[in-house]
């Protein structure tokens, strides 16, 4: 398998240095307790933004302190050509925007908050990064309109690095078992192929050809919950197998929580989510590499919350590697990157990931100290999905995977079931007053 060239460009260390005044003066910056953050724009992505440390003008930086990325912009080979171009033609060099503001992030009544202290404009030259790393900046640069002993100081550093990655894209609708397809440039090439299917209590049939996931994992389904019952309104038993071209099963993603309504309401409430076990072969059977859980988020637009845990062998902690929402209505990206902790224009909006640094669940103290169980690392895979607002429009998932985190078919495939059961839950969490499509519904009508 060829993988795509891709650039990831970082933005990370930053420090602000407030000057004191020796008077009051409304035109000297003044230290302040209030939060600083800054607003980082690169031409055509979405704005993102980041807190800002301050520290004492006397300290260096980094002082002893290391600091993970804090923005992160993925640049696939169209995007490098449209900026390189740009740059080279359009009359004008390519930069990276920052701008500077003490106070709150956020808005109110429509106002924007924070006061601007500055901006700082890094350029940017990224020919040839995608084969190689570049270091565009770092170190301090004064902010502001004073002079230089009463000005405020910003350190940051910029640079791009080659992040080649794997990208597969479903042939149709997860629910309607299709074929998944390589793409490298403009060639398709067909690598995996899906089966949709139902587990139910009367019916423990599995159409898989070999490793049956009813049978062989049994004792996995019922420890995660799929053996419990429930009253009410419920979907349950999806599950979904990848096969490799031969026909053997290299991963699989099953419902082991149903997804329930809660009382008096026909949502599934994030006091109690449904949950996907991610299934990998191992030793004959399968084993439980990852759990996936979802519910709908309340508020003025509808979110899919989520939270996904790597399941180590040698664990007894989950590791959380993604916890986030994107919008149910408009879909996004699920994304799990452990290099950088963003939000877009200032809130937690839609595809956005904030991904903790590889914790366990409920053992906050342990860090990375449970590698190498946690081998991942920086960008790990994102996954777009299609939402309930698409229409008519198909849903076909698109998965990048870093080439860092590839290497066996198993590890590919892992990626492609669990960016199924993302797109499932979609449905699954789907208002139960709301039919589903006949694909999802078996033929008992178990989920009306």
């Amino acid at each position: 398998m060829d993988p795509c060239p891709f650039v990831r460009l970082s933005v990370c260390n930053l420090a602000l240095k407030i000057p004191v005044a020796s008077k009051p003066a409304s035109s000297v910056v003044h230290p302040s307790s209030s939060p600083c953050f800054c607003k980082i724009k690169l031409k055509n992505f979405p704005l993102q933004t980041a807190v800002v440390p301050c520290i004492l003008p006397e300290s260096q930086f980094p002082d002893g302190q290391v600091q993970s990325h804090v923005a992160s912009f993925h640049l696939n080979k169209s995007d490098l050509e449209k900026l390189v171009a740009k740059s080279l033609f359009g009359g004008g060099k390519l930069y990276l925007k920052i701008s500077m503001y003490t106070g709150r992030r956020g808005s109110t009544c429509g106002v924007n908050s924070g006061r601007l202290l500055g901006k700082v404009d890094v350029p940017l030259d990224l020919a040839g990064t995608e084969s190689r790393s570049v270091l565009f900046h770092n170190g301090w640069i004064v902010i502001g309109k004073e002079a230089k002993n009463s000005s405020a100081q910003f350190h940051l550093s910029v640079k791009a690095e080659p992040d080649p990655r794997f990208v597969f894209q479903f042939d149709g609708e997860p629910e309607c078992s299709p074929q998944v397809f390589q793409i490298q440039g403009n060639i398709r090439q067909p690598v995996f192929t899906c089966k949709f299917s139902f587990r139910t209590t009367g019916d423990r049939n599995q159409r898989s050809r070999s490793l049956p996931l009813e049978h062989s994992s049994r004792g996995w389904l019922s420890s995660f919950g799929s053996e419990r019952e429930r009253t009410g309104k419920e979907r349950k038993g999806w599950s979904i197998t990848v096969h490799d071209l031969s026909g053997s099963p290299v991963a699989a993603a099953s419902m082991v929580t149903p997804f329930v309504a809660s009382p008096g309401s026909d949502r599934v409430s994030r006091s109690n989510p449904g949950s996907w076990l991610i299934l990998r072969p191992g030793d004959g059977t399968w084993k439980p590499w990852g759990k996936l859980e979802a519910w709908r988020e309340r508020g003025s637009a509808d979110g899919l919350g989520y939270r996904f845990e790597l399941i180590p062998d040698s664990a007894a902690a989950g590791i959380v590697l993604a916890e986030s929402k994107l919008s149910i209505n408009k879909g996004g990206k699920f994304v799990i990157d452990l290099g950088t902790s963003v939000s877009t224009n200032g809130k937690s909006t839609p595809g956005n990931s904030t991904s903790p640094a590889c914790s366990p669940r409920g053992s906050g103290d342990f860090g990375y100290r449970l590698w190498p169980y946690c081998m991942y690392r920086g960008f790990v895979m994102s996954a777009n999905v299609e939402g309930e607002g698409g229409g008519s429009k198909c849903s076909k998932p698109t998965v990048e995977v870093s080439v860092q985190h590839v290497t066996c078919t198993e590890d590919a495939a892992a990626f492609v079931a669990l960016s199924a059961a993302i797109d499932l839950s979609i449905d699954a969490c789907r208002l139960f007053s709301q039919k589903l499509r006949k694909e999802l519904c078996p033929s008992q009508d178990l989920l009306s």
